[in-house]
């Protein structure tokens, strides 16, 4: 979206916020009418009753004004979490989601208590250890799961599989026990947001396709005579009659449930906390007003405002992006539109109640549906693969492992997935003696070496110049040493007015995370108003795809001559002058930290190799089986030289910008298996040198008969196909 120019005047949260009251108003006012669908909707598809979902909202916009931490986020009952929130209260009642959703209401109190704890010891920096294809693989399981737990709902019949497979398995079978009016109202309504969605219309933009579905479904379900379970059920005494409370003393009392709450704990304060944090970030760029959101004061709100909740038998808390998208739009200023959203909410409550309990099931799962969709959207697919084929490994295999097992484990195993990728990475860029003399233990030593340098600080010399700043990185800048990089780059002094960032020729790895976290510094560090941020040496390294933020790797270097750069790094001065050098940032940026050219070595992706060795193997059988084929009937074995035919299937031209000859060519696709010396009489056999007059030769120095060169041909085009 477009930000208009930055005010002179910041609006403030807190008492000062309320002179902005009529831009605050109104926001709540609309947002309250996207509020009152998506909380209704979020409650039944985390399994709780609906009213559960408006208590949530309502708690969330009294508390956070006077909470702080975020200036115009919209929190409230998370899409996000309802599949966790389902699977926990399915496990903590046995079954029995009426036990156990008082159990859960537990484990949501704790949850709040844990992320407070969290938040006074400030370690909502520990968010950025989390991979970004990880949190991305994460959100799209979450989809996949919400848009699976709403097919009962379109289809007005129940399950017996709560399991993510064993929906899939058992849809086609619900289908012939559905309600078609049920049916009807819920697909009317879902190609009703799809279609409103792909509008332009600023009206659309104010008021979401949700809210217009909700009533558009109301309306069905009263023509179509929809009445019973198949409609909303809001108590009659909402706020006396509609509370549960939670049930400690069952969780303490019987030990068998510590593990399962253990487990549901964490799982609600690495989601609620990952999701949070990254959706205030995201606010914070639409913010007209350029204004930063404090983490750990969002953490410590999120957590008192999830202990209050639970309290009142709401769900979790967790600020909202589509709310807040809509809040930002409407003119909101301050947190003070969260709290009128509140207000309308309880008047909705008390006022409204009947016309509540006309909206249909099916048009609050179309809803929540959509929600689910755009997590896991196509588009989410191609955005992840355009960034690199190892991103969209990571993410792949998060969303699988969650989708067999649950959330937790999902995240565990991207996390390992991304920090086993990196170790080959690195251990294939930093290569040991090239002549393979290294025995089994040194060659373990530098692997164990290698693999705590993605744990490191990456800054080894920082240095202040007048109002300039210079930070060097000197080992690979990954999502597992990220904390120390948020440091350094927060340590910056204020009166600093241009920042550079060296990149230097012992950085090896840069992945997809900390490019991002780079990027994104010298854009907010421009915005700001502060100076200029510069990133120099950045381009030496190799991108993995065309997307700017992709994985960066360095050509293979050998390992004792990194290690000797990392010496003279560390000798060098940069906060004195000395004699030998009366400037050292300049003399830093003259001399090469790294000494040793390239290794002529492979360096592609350990991925890239995996479908290049899949090819190979491909192009070796099918060059046999065609042999085969042209032998067949031929009582001599004589066959036709046909291999201007067979190599025409592949590029023997040198890519572009890489050194690469016609032996590499032939290697690759396997077709040249011989050394280095029988290289031309491969050549020989394939025709490739006997481009002159058939039978003529030239006698070489060693006495042999050597063909005349080729002749030269115009270049061909690379071939398309790029395996990165």
């Amino acid at each position: 979206m477009e930000v208009n120019a930055i005010p002179l005047e910041k609006p403030e949260n807190g008492l000062a916020g309320l002179k902005h009251w009529r831009h605050d108003l109104v926001a709540g006012l609309v947002v309250s009418l996207v509020s009152l669908p998506f909380s209704l909707g979020i409650a039944v598809a985390s399994g709780a009753p609906p009213v559960c979902g408006l208590i949530s909202a309502i708690i969330a916009g009294l508390l956070l004004p006077f909470l702080g931490g975020s200036y115009v986020t919209i929190s409230g009952p998370a899409a996000g979490l309802a599949p966790a929130l389902f699977a926990a209260m399915i496990l903590l009642g046995r079954g029995d989601r009426a036990v156990g959703y008082p159990l859960l209401l537990g484990a949501i109190c704790l949850t709040g208590l844990v992320q407070v704890v969290l938040a006074k010891f400030k370690l909502a920096r520990f968010a950025a250890i989390f991979p970004a294809s990880v949190v991305e693989g994460m959100l799209a399981a979450i989809g996949l799961l919400i848009i699976a737990k709403q097919l009962p709902l379109i289809l007005g019949h129940k399950f017996v599989e709560h399991e993510f497979w064993g929906i899939i398995r058992e849809t086609p079978s619900q289908f012939m026990h559905m309600d078609p009016k049920v049916f009807f109202v819920g697909i009317f309504c879902l190609v009703l947001i799809f279609v409103l969605a792909s509008l332009k219309s600023r009206l659309v933009k104010v008021v979401p396709p949700q809210v217009i579905a909700a009533l558009v479904g109301l309306v069905l379900a009263w023509f179509l005579g929809l009445s019973g379970d198949r409609l909303i059920h809001i108590p009659d005494q909402p706020f006396k009659h509609g509370l549960v409370m939670p049930n400690f003393l069952g969780l303490m009392n019987d030990r068998s449930l510590w593990w399962a709450l253990g487990a549901t704990v964490l799982t609600l304060t690495l989601i609620d906390g990952v999701e949070s944090l990254a959706t205030i970030a995201a606010i914070d760029k639409i913010d007209p007003f350029r204004r930063k959101s404090d983490p750990n004061r969002t953490l410590f709100a999120m957590g008192v405002s999830n202990m209050a909740s639970s309290m009142a038998g709401g769900l979790t808390i967790i600020p909202g992006g589509v709310k807040s998208t809509t809040a930002i739009l409407s003119g909101a200023r301050t947190q003070w539109a969260n709290f009128y959203n509140a207000l309308f909410l309880i008047a909705y409550l008390l006022l409204g109640r009947n016309l509540i309990n006309l909206i249909p099931y099916s048009a609050l799962g179309a809803i929540v549906l959509y929600t689910g969709f755009k997590l896991c959207a196509p588009k989410v697919w191609k955005h992840i693969a355009h960034i690199g084929s190892e991103q969209l490994f990571v993410f792949v295999a998060t969303i699988l492992v969650t989708l067999t097992t649950d959330l937790l484990w999902g995240i565990a195993a991207g996390i390992l997935a991304k920090l086993v990728l990196e170790i080959v990475i690195v251990a294939r860029v930093e290569r040991g003696d090239p002549n393979g003399g290294e025995s089994p233990g040194l060659v373990l030593k530098r692997w164990f070496s290698e693999t705590g340098e993605l744990f490191r600080d990456p800054v080894l010399k920082s240095v202040s110049s007048g109002d300039s700043y210079h930070l060097y990185f000197g080992r690979p800048m990954v999502c597992f040493n990220a904390l120390h990089l948020n440091r350094e780059l927060t340590a910056i002094p204020s009166f600093v007015t241009t920042v550079y960032l060296h990149v230097t020729d012992m950085v090896t790895l840069i992945d997809h995370t900390t490019a991002t976290t780079l990027l994104e510094f010298v854009e907010s560090f421009q915005q700001s108003g502060r100076g200029i941020a510069t990133i120099v040496g950045l381009d030496k390294l190799r991108r993995r795809s065309h997307a700017i933020a992709s994985m960066r790797i360095s050509e293979p270097v050998l390992a004792v001559e990194r290690a000797k750069s990392m010496r003279e790094l560390a000798r060098i001065s940069l906060t004195r002058d000395t004699l030998e050098v009366f400037d050292s940032v300049a003399f830093l940026q003259q001399i090469s930290l790294t000494r040793v050219g390239p290794v002529p070595r492979s360096t592609d992706h350990v991925l890239t190799q995996a479908v290049i060795g899949v090819c190979r193997f491909t192009a070796q059988k099918t060059s046999a089986f065609l042999v085969f084929i042209r032998t067949m009937g031929i009582g001599d074995g004589v066959v036709e030289d046909s291999s201007n035919h067979d190599l025409s299937w592949f590029s023997l031209r040198t890519v572009k910008g890489k050194p690469s000859g016609a032996n590499q060519d032939l290697t690759w696709f396997s077709l040249g298996n011989a050394q280095r010396g029988d290289v031309r009489n491969v050549l020989d056999r394939t025709s490739l040198s006997r481009v002159a007059t058939p039978g003529k030769s030239t006698p070489a120095a060693n006495g042999t008969q050597a063909s005349p060169p080729a002749e030269e041909v115009e270049p061909i085009e690379e071939m398309a196909c790029d395996f990165d």
